[in-house]
């Protein structure tokens, strides 16, 4: 089995979530009382969402290299970061170490393939839904990608950060994403992506008349599937 190196913390409310399927899922594979090998880094994600905010990519990047380095140093096979926004720093931190990056974008196309998805809709932070690095990743899969307008990225922004990172669930707030999700469904999308790793907090499968492609179950899985490779 090799040993999963994973970048948590971000916020840490999924970092558990990244615990439990990849442990359940080893222990599924394997019996008994199996479990994975795993190394996780988990910084204060108060200061990166700071820079965040203040579009500071670049001292965000050498933020999370930091904790790369830590994981390499602990014996990691291969990395996954565990949130969907910090792919954008991914290019500087494959350079940062000599880990392999089982990238979550990457693993959620396949998921979309394997179900003949070809026009998804996407929530996620305004980062994600806004900048190219994770739209466009998609796009060149060949998958058509819709997204919220601008008030609404904001609107989900808001429910992300101030409180699903926060461990606070909404009611009103799960109503406006399963809202967000029919209106793309209008539009003519197949399914939707939980593009950040804290909405499978709110928006479950029965929730949705569409299939729903959870990126942190999707990458968990990925992950610990990997590992039992070899």
């Amino acid at each position: 089995m090799q040993t999963i190196g994973l970048l948590g913390g971000m916020s840490w409310e999924s970092t558990v979530t990244y615990y439990r399927i990849i442990n359940e899922y080893v222990q599924h594979k394997l019996g008994g009382v199996h479990s994975a090998k795993m190394v996780i880094t988990s910084g204060d994600f108060a200061e990166l969402a700071a820079l965040q905010e203040r579009g500071e990519w670049d001292q965000a990047a050498a933020w999370l290299s930091e904790q790369a380095q830590a994981l390499q140093a602990a014996g990691a096979d291969f990395m996954i970061i565990g949130a969907n926004t910090m792919h954008k720093v991914a290019p500087q931190l494959t350079q940062a170490v000599k880990l392999p990056l089982l990238h979550i974008a990457d693993a959620t196309i396949a998921a979309l393939h394997q179900a003949n998805i070809t026009r998804v809709g996407l929530l996620g932070t305004k980062y994600t839904l806004t900048q190219a690095f994770y739209k466009d990743r998609i796009s060149a899969a060949g998958i058509d990608v819709l997204t919220p307008d601008a008030a609404e990225i904001e609107v989900v922004n808001s429910i992300i950060y101030d409180e699903l990172c926060a461990g606070k669930i909404v009611s009103a707030s799960k109503q406006t994403l399963l809202d967000l999700i029919a209106q793309m469904q209008a539009q003519g999308a197949q399914g939707v992506i939980l593009g950040c790793t804290e909405l499978d907090l709110q928006v479950q499968p029965e929730d949705v008349a569409l299939p729903v492609f959870d990126t942190t179950e999707i990458h968990a899985k990925a992950a610990a599937a990997r590992a039992l490779a070899n």
